[in-house]
């Protein structure tokens, strides 16, 4: 492989490590608000030892996402030289203001876990509140560099030279709202499907107690309310994209549905696989008049197809599976929450089928999350900077890219098997039925 590929197979298996912890960080604290919200209204113990137990959880993943992050932070001036020099002088902003977001999450984290039994219930949900506002603003700050990558404003580029740069105006460049949005939904959504997956594992068990079932059937129920609502709010945040990637990247949009030849009433292909020789996608089922609509609100609007340009500007056709595993798993996601919180309040209980698909809700949401992140960076390709810089322009031209790739391939494959271990040994030790009376005081 090339330096170039090696580097994007370097930074974007890091990306891939950090993005399991980093969303999770953003959507747990949520869950958590959400347990101290319903404690204090209803006075249920239960939902004070599930805000006990899920800052347990919460701590661990931030013990990793907090170096994993940093180290995606080095590889980016490492791998990437040539874009972190247009970088530091045009989207700096939001990197500078994340460092405070990230002091705003650790200082009332650290209010919340170490000082819970001298705080009113006000100010416990307020230092939980201020937790989970400095993990999604971390999340939109970073988030809106990649958006200006797809979006560039805010500066001239002339000759190879920057000038007239304005950094608000690159801060809150096109894509900015759409994408901030976006990745608290998306992350609000995964942090209470996982939820969902272990407490619908917790209920799959033999042998539990009357106490485990009432705490995790409740578990269960809040996050599949809290994820069907973000899994829906998601989808129509995907339908705002889609129209900014009509007006702004309209080669992104065309490879995303392998739309090769400019037309009105396109069709929404879903599945198959896109031939650029015939300009056909084999084997897709395809809804007459549908992208139009998506792309300009309008069933006749024209939209863009690939070969409006150059081919070498192409994005990789795969985009077309990507794109449609992403909005494919977005869907199934909506469909199970909507089935899983019919079922329960209609019988009060949950069938032992639906409990196992209910337990695969947290796994298919962080692999739409994944695959959303490689949609979203592989369909600007062959661009870092879209319009402004290639990515052969902004790789590293070092030669010893290669071992790295395998010595951090190797690193985070080893700390996900002892995060899961040490997940696992923690939370045995320390079962539901055991610390449910300390639950009435949830400050102990």
């Amino acid at each position: 492989m090339d330096t170039v590929v090696l580097s994007r197979a370097l930074f974007g298996s890091s990306m891939a490590f950090h993005i399991i912890f980093a969303t999770l960080g953003v959507g747990v604290p949520v869950m958590i608000l959400f347990a101290e919200i319903l404690y204090h209204v209803r006075k249920d113990a239960d939902y004070a030892l599930m805000a006990k137990r899920w800052t347990r959880g919460f701590a661990i993943l931030l013990g990793v996402a907090i170096p994993s992050g940093t180290i995606v932070g080095v590889m980016l001036a490492l791998l990437w030289p040539g874009f972190m020099e247009i970088v530091g002088q045009v989207i700096a902003l939001p990197f500078q203001i994340e460092i405070w977001a990230f002091f705003l999450e650790a200082l009332f984290m650290s209010i919340y876990v170490y000082a819970a039994d001298r705080l009113t219930p006000l100010q416990r949900i307020t230092s939980v509140f201020f937790v989970a506002l400095g993990a999604v603003g971390s999340a939109v700050l970073i988030t809106d560099a990649q958006a200006w990558m797809n979006t560039p404003t805010g500066f001239t580029y002339k000759d190879g030279v920057i000038s007239d740069v304005h950094p608000w105006q690159a801060f809150f460049n096109p894509n900015f709202a759409t994408s901030a949005t976006h990745v608290a939904v998306s992350a609000f959504m995964t942090g209470a499907f996982a939820i969902a997956s272990v407490a619908a594992f917790k209920l799959l068990r033999r042998g539990r107690t009357e106490r485990e079932y009432t705490y995790h059937r409740k578990s269960l129920f809040i996050a599949l309310l809290l994820g069907g609502v973000m899994s829906i709010l998601t989808a129509v945040n995907g339908h705002a994209t889609a129209q900014k990637l009509h007006k702004h990247n309209p080669e992104k949009l065309a490879a995303a549905e392998s739309l090769f030849e400019t037309r009105s009433y396109a069709p929404l292909a879903i599945g198959g696989s896109p031939d650029p020789e015939t300009g056909e996608v084999k084997g897709a089922i395809e809804i007459p008049w549908l992208l139009s609509f998506l792309a300009t609100n309008s069933f006749s609007g024209v939209v863009k197809g690939l070969n409006e340009f150059p081919r070498e500007d192409w994005p990789p056709l795969y985009t077309h599976t990507l794109f449609n595993a992403m909005v494919g798993i977005g869907s199934v996601l909506i469909l199970i929450a909507i089935v899983g919180a019919w079922w329960y309040y209609r019988r009060r209980s949950y069938a032992r089928w639906l409990l196992w698909v209910l337990a695969a809700t947290g796994p298919l949401s962080m692999l739409g999350i994944e695959l959303g992140w490689v949609f979203s960076c592989s369909g600007r390709q062959p661009w870092t900077i879209y319009h402004i810089q290639r990515t052969t322009e902004a790789a590293t031209k070092t030669a010893e890219v290669g071992p790295l790739l395998v010595l951090f391939v190797s690193i985070y494959v080893f700390l996900l098997i002892v995060t899961a271990l040490v997940m696992s040994f923690y939370f045995k030790r320390h079962p539901v039925a055991r610390e449910w009376q300390t639950a009435k005081e949830p400050g102990r």
